[in-house]
């Protein structure tokens, strides 16, 4: 709930329901998921995503309103995850199809790697990571920087030589495309989209909406010019202004 950018955004509505609604309904059109938990902070700030949680049947456990890594582990160790898949709850337009593909290529490797992430061919707001609870564990002990501790996984995808990885590729490059929620500008497009392609039971695709946004170039402008990966840069650099 205290988005700096956008305050509120998993509640704000995509048709009849808010944004952290869309994404579970999402990942639960993938039948490899055990369970989709939403891990969010203790505070009372975010009563209600607990009360949303609760309403709506989803597992919700609270941890760190800061230490996000904190949070994931204790979440994690507290329901069996292993592998672990994460997903940002401002990505109401996450593709089932793609998280299939990031778990079957993870299990396809699990003795050889620990984590899988994404190259930059997808259109942020997509992004998929899956890691095995070792390696979540051994980042929870020795991940000191702020940005590590708030980002979750940046400690475990900079170290490759410690933690064997790779990465899913997109067929297309399409990096510039900006998916996720950060800005009201995206809440927009979003909206917009949802408004197109929404159909219960259904979820639309990936290409759907690159065929729509192809369609409707001024859609696609409310998004242009965003940064990639904006809230982790703030964090290095507010990891650098600490140690200065």
């Amino acid at each position: 709930m205290g988005s700096t950018r956008l305050p509120g955004k998993v509640l704000l509505p995509l048709g009849d329901k808010p944004i952290l609604v869309r994404v579970v309904e999402r990942l639960r059109f993938v039948n490899e998921l055990a369970d989709v938990v939403v891990a969010t902070g203790d505070s009372a700030d975010n009563d209600p995503i607990r009360m949303l949680c609760d309403a709506e049947g989803i597992t919700c456990f609270s941890g760190s309103d800061h230490d996000v890594l904190d949070r994931y582990y204790q979440a994690a160790r507290q329901y069996g995850g292993d592998p672990v898949l994460r997903v940002s709850a401002d990505c109401p337009l996450v593709d089932p199809a793609i998280v299939r593909r990031a778990l079957e290529l993870y299990e396809s490797r699990h003795d050889d790697i620990v984590y899988l992430g994404f190259d930059k061919s997808f259109p942020e707001g997509l992004d998929v990571e899956v890691f095995a609870f070792e390696a979540l564990e051994k980042a929870w002990l020795e991940a000191t920087l702020r940005s590590d501790r708030e980002h979750v996984t940046p400690f475990i995808w900079r170290q490759p030589a410690l933690f064997p990885q790779d990465a899913l590729r997109n067929g297309t490059t399409v990096s510039t495309e900006h998916w996720s929620v950060d800005r009201a500008p995206d809440y927009e497009m979003v909206s917009a989209i949802y408004d197109a392609l929404y159909r219960p039971g259904v979820p639309f695709t990936t290409d759907q909406v690159l065929v729509f946004l192809e369609a409707h170039p001024e859609i696609r402008q409310l998004t242009a010019g965003s940064v990639r990966q904006e809230g982790y840069l703030k964090s290095i650099r507010e990891d650098q202004t600490t140690e200065a």
